[in-house]
């Protein structure tokens, strides 16, 4: 099937062909009623008669309707898929440009400026594309995850991306899981995406919202609820009238940030609002086939009335209770009342003065989004106020673009000294160059993108970031003072007068429908037979893969520890975003990021450690560029929840490339357990998580009975001491078969080249 810029009604309407006689059949082999995540999954299972479906047990064959990629990760995976020797993807794909570009100076600039710089690694993402039948969305058509919402999702459907807030997509009813590159290029050369039968958590809304509180301030209680781990291995599936009550692109926010709980996925019943944001978006034909199956595009009825019997876990929330939250610094699920985060900075000591405000990023850039922060800079305007620090404002997309201009909403917001930047990721991803900055000064930012960690934004550890919606943003931004309550407090006029804000008030879709903007989506050729695709071996951006080679059979003996994190190691500390952007499709140089944001467990220092070659402190990419110059290979120690954030594989491709065999922790984030998996990295776990405690800078590992590995199955692990003396433990993994011969492959790509070759 051609790639074209929405989802062809063929591809719906096949879908939904199946979807009757494959719950039918769920039904019969579960026995009970289901969820809506069951009847999704089921539908889309390869073969709907064979393997296991026991939740967070059995590993499960699915084929997804489409894979979508934005351009930091499409590089990799790309890089990957041509090794493979196939004439075109088997699965429709798109690629999306939407992470490399800055924002610095403004809309028009910043990109222009993109384009120019980046011109290598769009050229090369373009012509793989139109070699190998992929749709290309060009810089400037917005952030994927809002462009997909727009053209390509649909209810009942599945999908996967190179980007962990792919879930977005579940606010038009699909189920869409953030995958790394390794996985897309599976399903792109034909295979299944393999992954355990989700566990299902229900979140039952009631009440409705008002007045100052969001969809937003839904999924950052969910946050606290849950924590920024609780939602692994589960997909989050919200239900119950307040569900009904929420806009898709609501739906499409709280989704979006349900990655910042480890779930694999969220994902809402079909429902009217689904219905009218297709129909706005130009997609009756899918809007009409939708309502020919509604009852398959919802839970059955018994989970309405029995909810604790079909979830894992039920979580209660109403609404109309629900007061509004701001959530950080550092975590997104440290959660905070807007009338009490005042207080709570006072008491920490964090800055009360906010030295920027943002909007915007793909998980509030909405029609309504933009309506409800504008209805408060209209009133502000009018009441001769105007922001009292820097206000940035990123659309989602081209299209939200042209609306929220063609309807005045983007000159409400510049009336108060808004700054428009371009389509694209931004500050969200790191991708914001703050010269009126100094690192080393802590500050406060608000905003109303979804992930906060230290450097996440600016890449100064010294920016203290909170996440909340876009509403509290924009009023926050007219006092200039994180202890400002909407609800409650005043602002003063240049006259003195002191004035209230009026509750925000938003509009769900464009009476005059959506302006689709310029046309930025370039279809591939019919005719690809004399395209080439060219990378040049002295290019610092782009790198052909070498295969990583296969394990062995020898057991890891007596492996020295290049480092043993500290709390929190998400993918951003494994492999940084922000400048090192510009190297995501070249391994080797962007291995120089590699482990940089680690907390040092025995120094509390941040980025460097002890070379275990010559006992000199370094920084952690040059220990681990050392170790592999000399052909040491090494393990690495993590915390709880390692490899949280991103679904940026580059964070397994970087450790298995310097050298790493295997990565031991005390838990994993989803995602990135399965990139390594992917990498043919052994990733393992502490049976006694206590024995994180035991192991002490000079130690080494040792891992062994690696020839009789099995699901299941422990490694018998051992600490080996300076003197020689041993320190016996265990170490657990969730490899089944295929993932173990992934492993022994030396990485699941090295199979995809067998298959590819010997057909």
């Amino acid at each position: 099937m051609a790639a074209t810029a929405t989802t062809p009604i063929e591809l719906v309407e096949a879908a939904y062909a199946k979807l009757s006689e494959r719950v039918a059949t769920g039904r019969e082999r579960l026995g009970t009623p289901l969820t809506l995540t069951e009847k999704i999954l089921l539908n889309h299972l390869r073969d709907p008669a064979v393997g296991g479906l026991e939740r967070s047990v059995s590993y499960t064959d699915f084929d997804p309707d489409r894979i979508a990629m934005q351009d930091a990760t499409a590089q990799m995976a790309l890089l990957q898929f041509m090794t493979a020797g196939l004439p075109e993807v088997a699965t429709p794909t798109t690629v999306h440009c939407d992470h490399l570009i800055q924002a610095k100076v403004g809309a028009t600039i910043d990109l222009g400026v993109a384009i120019d710089t980046n011109k290598e690694v769009y050229d090369f993402l373009e012509s793989v594309a139109a070699k190998y039948g992929i749709g290309f969305w060009k810089p400037g058509s917005g952030i994927i995850h809002q462009v997909v919402l727009e053209q390509y999702a649909f209810p009942g459907g599945m999908m996967i991306g190179t980007d962990s807030h792919t879930p977005n997509a579940g606010g038009l009813g699909m189920v869409a899981i953030g995958v790394g590159g390794a996985d897309a290029v599976d399903v792109m050369t034909g295979y299944p995406f393999n992954v355990r039968f989700p566990k299902v958590i229900g979140v039952h809304l009631t009440g409705s919202l008002s007045g100052w509180s969001s969809p937003k301030d839904i999924i950052l209680e969910v946050a606290r609820i849950l924590t920024v781990k609780g939602g692994t291995g589960a997909i989050v599936e919200y239900f119950g009238p307040g569900a009904e009550s929420i806009s898709a692109t609501g739906k499409a926010t709280i989704c979006n940030m349900g990655a910042e709980i480890g779930a694999t996925t969220s994902v809402f019943a079909y429902d009217e609002s689904m219905d009218a944001y297709l129909r706005a978006t130009r997609r009756e034909a899918i809007a009409d086939a939708a309502r020919g199956v509604a009852e398959h595009l919802r839970p059955d009825p018994e989970v309405y009335e029995h909810p604790a019997d079909f979830y894992d876990q039920v979580i209660e929330i109403d609404l109309a209770t629900l007061a509004p939250l701001i959530n950080g610094p550092h975590s997104p699920d440290y959660a905070h009342k807007v009338s009490e985060i005042g207080a709570d900075a006072a008491d920490k000591g964090w800055p009360i003065e906010i030295s920027a405000a943002l909007i915007g990023s793909c998980t509030n850039s909405s029609y309504e989004d933009i309506t409800r922060a504008a209805s408060i800079a209209r009133q502000a305007s009018a009441k001769g106020l105007k922001a009292k620090t820097k206000l940035l404002i990123t659309p989602g997309s081209e299209q939200v673009r042209a609306t929220i201009e063609r309807d005045g909403l983007l000159a409400d917001l510049e009336a108060i000294g808004g700054e428009v930047l371009a389509n694209a990721c931004g500050p969200c991803i790191g991708q914001w160059a703050r010269p009126d900055m100094d690192p080393s000064t802590v500050n406060t930012i608000v905003n109303s993108y979804n992930r906060n960690f230290p450097k996440r934004n600016d890449g100064s550890a010294n920016t203290l970031s909170f996440v909340t919606s876009p509403d509290t943003v924009i009023a926050m931004a007219l006092a200039g003072r994180l202890d400002f309550n909407p609800i409650t407090d005043t602002l003063t006029t240049e006259d003195g007068e002191a004035v209230k804000l009026d509750e925000p008030v938003g509009i769900r879709l464009p009476e005059q429908g959506f302006d689709p903007g310029e046309d930025t989506f370039v279809a591939p050729p019919d005719d690809r037979t004399g395209i080439d695709v060219v990378v040049s071996p002295t290019s610092d951006r782009l790198q052909l893969l070498e295969p990583f080679p296969a394990w062995d059979g020898k057991d890891f003996v007596e492996l020295p520890v290049l480092l043993k994190a500290y709390g929190k190691c998400t993918t951003d500390h494994i492999s940084m975003a922000g400048k090192w952007l510009k190297y995501r499709g070249h391994l080797e140089n962007i291995s120089g990021n590699l482990f940089a944001g680690v907390i040092n467990a025995y120094t509390e220092a941040d980025g460097t450690g002890k070379d275990p070659l010559d006992g000199e402190t370094k920084p952690f990419p040059d220990i681990a560029k050392h170790l592999h110059e000399a052909g040491v290979s090494w393990v690495a120690v993590g915390d709880e929840n390692y490899g949280e954030g991103s679904s940026r594989e580059h964070a397994a491709m970087e450790p298995r490339y310097r050298g790493a065999k295997a990565i031991l922790v005390r838990s994993f984030a989803r995602i990135h357990e399965t990139n390594l998996k992917k990498q043919g990295v052994l990733p393992l776990t502490f049976a006694d998580p206590s024995v994180y405690d035991q192991i002490e800078e000079d130690d080494k590992l040792s891992f062994l009975g690696l020839a009789d590995l099995a699901p299941g199955k422990p490694v018998y692990s051992e600490i080996v001491k300076p003197d020689g003396t041993t320190v016996a433990f265990e170490t657990n993994h969730t490899m089944n078969d295929e993932q173990i011969s992934w492993f022994r492959a030396g990485g699941a790509l090295n199979i995809i080249r067998q298959r590819a070759a010997s057909n």
